[in-house]
């Protein structure tokens, strides 16, 4: 772990104190997730659920899960062994990572990519295998020959996050086919990151479809989400792993060791979050998809060149038109020269001339609060 100091996120979020500057560097909301999601963990802390929960989760949420997978992606997991309830998806990564591999495996992920899954993957001993995704038209794409490349007789997984952090692209049918084909070529395992599951705009090129649902995949995919960004809670810290019986057990042996188990009383609430009807979740898309527009476009006033996400609640910029040559020096001038932090993503790449011109603003803000950055901004 010598390689991985602080995070970026918590340098530039106590860059943004420090400064008082408008942070729009750190993905968390500044607004709470539904009331009746906050009754229920209140209830559930008043009504006693503060011990030890069961191990693979409180009942009422692996049903809860299984319930939603099935309602919005046609798939089938048994709340009993095929669902894991985790401390957020990154322990949920880090345990399928350390469960799954043995030190020399590799894992291909696509680049850039959160921060987490380097140390991940260096905590099992094994090697990543990056692929780039490049802009091209405009939006994020990858090489089919430079995927087929990363992969060989040593691969053990490939770790999927879409919609992806901090691109905001969606993999579309054909990206996922690819990805699908080589798994089965190779015979491996596929991780993968749906945190973001919800957060799909309605001018995407593609709609959300989980890896799992592609014949053959089922069987050989870890998937995983949490309810941080669906339901504004990322401090509570729940999330869950979805898979076959055989490798959700593996994972439940190394996440054991981990946290042991964690959030009692703030489970069922997330239950009661999940159980939430249709329309909550259309609303949490169409007011994101409002806020991305409105920075979008104040970005493109201030000089920047916008790359569109179709998902998540991040916008990467492109600061060529500002004059900027390297994104981490442009981020740590940033607060200096008009008050506002973002997190420059060329940390999140082994090719890091790809992202060095790059940086990323999280837009999941109170409108008030986007405005203000945007006004500060146009002093560039």
């Amino acid at each position: 772990m010598r390689p991985f100091g602080t995070t970026i996120f918590a340098e530039m979020s106590a860059l943004a104190v420090r400064t008082g500057s408008v942070n729009l560097g750190q993905g968390f909301p500044d607004t709470d997730g539904p009331t009746a999601m906050l009754d229920a963990a209140a209830a559930a802390i008043r009504g006693g659920r503060n011990q030890y929960p069961p191990g693979p989760g409180v009942p009422e949420l692996r049903t809860a899960v299984s319930a939603h997978q099935k309602a919005f992606w046609g798939l089938d997991y048994d709340p009993d062994g095929e669902i894991l309830v985790t401390a957020g998806a990154t322990e949920a990564i880090a345990a399928t990572i350390l469960a799954l591999c043995e030190p020399g495996d590799e894992v291909v992920c696509f680049e850039p990519y959160y921060d987490s899954y380097a140390a991940s993957i260096a905590l099992a001993g094994a090697v990543r295998r990056p692929v780039t995704l490049r802009v091209v038209d405009g939006r994020y794409a990858f090489d089919p020959a430079e995927l087929r490349a990363a992969f060989g007789p040593r691969t053990r997984l490939v770790l999927l996050n879409s919609p992806h952090n901090p691109t905001g692209k969606v993999f579309t049918a054909e990206d996922l086919a690819q990805v699908a084909a080589l798994c089965a070529e190779f015979g491996a395992y596929a991780v993968t990151d749906e945190v973001y599951e919800h957060l799909v705009f309605t001018d995407a090129a593609a709609a959300h479809v989980p890896l799992a649902g592609l014949p053959g995949m089922r069987d050989r995919t870890v998937q995983i989400s949490s309810a941080g960004k669906t339901f504004s809670c990322t401090g509570w810290k729940v999330g869950w792993v979805c898979g076959p019986r055989p490798l959700v057990s593996a994972v439940t042996r190394v996440k054991q060791f981990l946290t042991y188990v964690n959030a009692g009383p703030l489970q069922p609430a997330v239950a009661v979050a999940l159980n939430s009807p249709p329309s909550y979740y259309e609303q949490v898309r169409d007011d994101l998809q409002c806020k991305r527009d409105r920075l979008c476009e104040g970005l493109t006033e201030a000089g920047f060149a916008v790359l569109r996400p179709e998902g998540t609640y991040f916008v990467t910029a492109d600061i060529t038109p500002l004059g900027g040559t390297d994104g981490v020096e442009f981020c740590l001038a940033l607060p200096e020269r008009c008050g506002v932090v973002a997190v420059p993503t060329q940390v999140f790449y082994d090719n890091v001339d790809a992202g060095r011109r790059l940086v990323r603003f999280a837009f999941c803000k109170r409108d008030e609060v986007l405005d203000e950055a945007v006004t500060r901004l146009r002093r560039l």
